[in-house]
């Protein structure tokens, strides 16, 4: 049988998404429920790991009265960042340069000497990677799947997507009026990283008529060709929403950063090539927006709000039953748990014969193929 809990800590990791802080209100107040104390590690894990940069404190108490009223907030109160593994920590090496160093061992000392006996790590596939690691040397963990890009296999959804979706759809509509007003072509950048579920879901809501997902492939010819036909049957306008991952047939991702250590590379600039090249081929007026970062803030939805609740909750549940190594999976009806080993490391893509594809086919939706 695990040792008893008295102290468990919680770890927000990777980019932020509207329902961390539902996830920590629920959290601690379903361990405050079974006498446990909750601790909040700052910005990831590097409130354990670099200590130096918090004058009040890399680790925080939190109380029922911290958490009370933060469910609806976005961001979290914990702080997030996507530069904090700590199996690949960037340490400054002696001649200036940056040195991988694996300081998980710090980790693992740390829960020891301060007597917390069980992390709650919120994240993505990265943070859920680490996560498992962590749990392969002796840390008990349980993981609660967070991403607005719903790319984390062995769950439905994730906490975040749907005010994504919502917003990015919100978006669509207002520049449908200004894109037809001014017979242009809009070309709408979205998160998704290497999964289109963002561009997918919220273009087909959004009336797009055409969407450009990292899973096809695209050739810019035939999204011209939708545009020009549009223009032949008396519509002067379209929308094109491209995931910031999308591929073209013959070419390359759009890369702003590449890879360093503890921290993937950025992606971002494919809607401008898109809309560029459009222009060249249709000869229309075409004007890009990226939506960016707007994706991930501000209040959850009430999906989302609901799920991270949830979410929290069934973490501590899942620690009360003495798991550990597992994840929280969103299913129908109810909350299960998986292995993190089934989860980390994997990405879920949308699938090319899903129901939500082919009805964007047979709404005559152009994906470039």
């Amino acid at each position: 049988m695990p040792q008893p809990i008295r102290r468990i800590a919680i770890c927000t990791g990777g980019g932020d998404a509207p329902g961390l802080n539902a996830v920590i209100r629920a959290t601690v107040t379903a361990a405050a429920d079974r006498g446990w104390e909750c601790v909040g590690i700052r910005d990831g894990y590097n409130g354990i790991l670099q200590p130096e940069r918090y004058p009040a404190g890399g680790v925080m108490l939190l109380t029922l009265e911290r958490v009370l009223s933060i469910a609806h907030l976005g961001g979290t109160i914990l702080g997030s960042t996507n530069k904090g593994d700590p199996f690949h920590f960037p340490v400054p090496g002696p001649d200036g340069t940056v040195i991988d160093t694996d300081r998980s061992s710090e980790i693992l000392d740390y829960f020891r000497r301060e007597q917390i006996d069980a992390l709650v790590s919120v994240g993505g596939d990265g943070s859920l990677t680490i996560s498992n690691e962590l749990h392969r040397k002796g840390l008990r963990v349980v993981g609660v799947p967070k991403t607005i890009d719903n790319d984390l296999d062995k769950t439905f959804t994730t906490f975040g997507f749907d005010t994504a979706v919502s917003f990015a759809t919100e978006c669509l509509d207002r520049l449908h009026s200004t894109a037809e007003s001014h017979h242009r072509v809009m070309v709408v950048e979205v998160m998704g990283r290497y999964a289109g579920w963002i561009a997918l879901h919220a273009g087909i809501a959004g009336e797009a008529h055409a969407i450009l997902i990292p899973e096809i492939p695209f050739d810019l010819d035939k999204v011209a060709n939708k545009v020009q036909e549009r223009e032949a049957q008396g519509h002067k306008y379209s929308l094109v929403v491209v995931a910031e991952g999308a591929l073209p047939h013959h070419g390359q991702r759009a890369v702003l950063a590449p890879a360093e250590i503890g921290h993937a590379e950025r992606l971002g600039g494919m809607g401008e090539n898109v809309a560029r090249d459009l222009a060249q081929r249709t000869g229309k007026d075409t004007r890009v927006v990226v939506l960016g970062h707007l994706l991930r803030g501000g209040s959850p939805t009430a999906f989302d709000r609901l799920a991270a609740l949830r979410f929290g909750a069934a973490a501590v549940r899942a620690l009360d039953d003495g798991l550990s190594g597992v994840m929280v999976s969103l299913g129908f009806p109810n909350v299960s748990y998986v292995n993190l080993e089934e989860v980390a490391g994997r990405m879920k893509a949308v699938p090319t014969d899903s129901d939500t594809l082919q009805t964007g086919r047979d709404l005559g939706v152009c994906f470039g193929d």
